[in-house]
């Protein structure tokens, strides 16, 4: 997994945002309202997960880790 030792909620979090962000900023998305609520909710349980009060989750390398860790999945799949 790499330096940081990221728990499964919070990358699957973050895996929802990017696929919830997607969908959002898609031409004319349905449900443009319930993608925002939904996308702001992930937003705050990423934010206040308890992984970055612990010393690994200090650094800010680790969000910007996080986010390229989510956004892998949607890398692979544009390739």
């Amino acid at each position: 997994m790499g330096r940081f030792p990221f728990p499964d909620d919070l990358i699957r979090a973050q895996q929802e945002w990017h696929d919830t962000y997607r969908a959002l900023a898609a031409p004319r998305p349905r449900h443009s309202t319930e993608l925002r609520r939904r996308l702001l909710l992930l937003s705050v349980r990423i934010e206040w997960h308890p992984f970055w009060s612990t010393p690994a989750g200090w650094s800010p390398a680790a969000r910007v880790e996080l986010r390229r860790l989510a956004a892998g999945g949607c890398q692979a799949e544009a390739a």
